[in-house]
């Protein structure tokens, strides 16, 4: 019987009785010889003890201590985390199991159908759900879909359009380097990507259907979005309506606030990651962007900037439509870089003293400056300025005359980009936007906008076109 009370740790001491090998039986055929090197091994584990965080020690008569090893420390961490999100994924799928055998079972009571079609139609469920275990358990490879073309190229990897071999859906493939990810820190960041993409199951985020990594390589196989993104968008059409600014920017405050809901904070909403569906509807992505990923996100980048006054920026500004050349000119070049660009990021994420939620309003009101003008409020010749202009956002988010907007679009953009405490969107997300005190957003059907046509259709003439 095992012993009722608390180990206590014995002296080590020859006197030992030996532990038979019979007892931890292993491998067949093991020879009588190396039962006393096993002995050995079993009286040193049941020694082993906590005696600083993170550091593993052996206790001895003499005190001599053993330590791991940082690497063998990291791979005791990584078990554990394995172990956890493995039992843990095991509880999430026999939850949503039992979730949509009830969902089915309610729908059943409301269709009137005789016992014999519930009977069936609980067949067809149950085929469905081991079809899917199936397919889980499969391990998918790059082998496993067909390259059809490259559609957008990153600091740390591309995205292509692929084509699953066995189905014919088309996806889109997100590639990321091991070794870049390793040398920019960046593993949290993909790894939080990827969690939002499987946890985030919404009609305003791009959807995540495999990963998988090689040797080489990490890959998120997501939905393929073929209206393509924002900042294309804007490119081609320089400035956006009023009315089209407000369908996009309503659309994107409900996804900013569906994630919200969720318990994720974005911090990197900008028109790259406003992607467009077949039926020209924003969906959100590149979660992995959020913490950081940039050199543009650290303060450090900026050093001694931060106390710039009005008088120290630019003496002979441009004006609109040369600032608005000089954007256009520069702004994909911006999206691929790992320097990137800070014009959408909120001051207080700057700061590093603490941000919430309140931080992704902000950058929804630069979008929507953008949208009006042609180029974001505080844009400049070169990121260090640019973050001055943010960190003194009071005098410098100014409305050029040249480029006429009504008050009710400049309040707007006033309220996204202003102190966090009194910022909209930050109290109750979505919900002051919807109340009708801010005059722009009136008469928006928000409850029905996804089922209406999109301001700008987007034409799609075949599963691949990324045109």
């Amino acid at each position: 019987q095992p012993p009722t009370g608390p180990y206590v740790p014995q002296p080590w001491s020859c006197s030992m009785s030996p532990v038979s090998v019979s007892q931890f039986p292993g491998p067949a055929g093991c020879r009588p010889a190396k039962r006393r090197p096993l002995a050995r091994i079993l009286r040193w584990l049941t020694r082993l003890r906590m005696r600083k965080p993170g550091v593993l020690e052996m206790s001895t008569a003499t005190e001599n201590a053993i330590r791991f090893s940082g690497h063998t420390l990291d791979k005791a961490t990584k078990a554990k985390v394995t172990l956890e999100n493995y039992y843990s994924n095991l509880i999430a799928q026999h939850i949503e199991r039992k979730q949509r055998l009830a969902k089915l079972e309610e729908s059943l009571k409301d269709e009137g159908l005789s016992e014999a079609q519930k009977q069936e139609k609980r067949q067809q469920h149950a085929q469905k759900e081991t079809e899917f275990l199936r397919l889980k358990r499969s391990r998918l490879g790059v082998e496993d879909f067909e390259p059809l073309k490259v559609i957008g190229r990153g600091a740390f990897g591309e995205v292509r359009l692929v084509q699953k071999k066995d189905t014919g859906h088309v996806y889109a493939m997100k590639i990321l380097r091991k070794a870049d990810m390793l040398e920019k820190e960046q593993v949290a960041h993909v790894r939080a990507e990827r969690d939002v993409l499987v946890e985030a199951d919404h009609q305003w985020v791009v959807k995540m259907y495999y990963s998988f990594q090689d040797p080489i390589n990490l890959y998120l196989i997501m939905e393929f979005l073929p209206g393509g993104d924002m900042m294309t968008l804007l490119m081609k059409k320089d400035t956006l309506s009023e009315e089209c600014t407000q369908f996009y920017i309503a659309e994107t405050a409900l996804a900013i606030d569906s994630i919200h809901k969720l318990g994720f904070i974005h911090r990197d909403i900008k028109p790259d990651n406003l992607l467009l569906d077949a039926r020209g509807h924003i969906k959100l992505s590149d979660f992995g962007l959020c913490t950081g990923l940039k050199k543009s996100h650290r303060t450090d980048f900026y050093r001694d900037l931060s106390q710039a006054k009005a008088s120290d920026f630019t003496s002979s500004p441009m004006d609109s439509k040369r600032r608005a050349e000089s954007w256009k000119k520069n702004r994909r070049a911006l999206a691929y870089s790992t320097v990137g660009t800070p014009d959408y990021i909120a001051p207080e994420v700057f700061l590093q003293t603490g941000y919430g939620p309140a931080c992704d309003w902000w950058s929804l009101g630069v979008i929507m400056y953008e949208m009006l003008i042609g180029y974001p409020p505080f844009c400049s010749e070169n990121p260090q300025e640019t973050y001055r202009k943010v960190m003194n956002w009071r005098e410098t988010l100014t409305f050029p005359p040249e480029v006429p907007i009504s008050e009710e679009a400049k309040e707007a953009v006033g309220r996204f980009c202003s102190e966090c405490e009194r910022r909209l969107g930050a109290a109750r997300g979505v919900d002051e936007l919807r109340s009708g005190n801010t005059p722009f957003f009136r008469g928006v059907d928000w409850d029905h906008i996804r089922e209406r046509p999109a301001a700008i259709p987007v034409e799609v003439r075949s599963i691949d076109d990324t045109s």
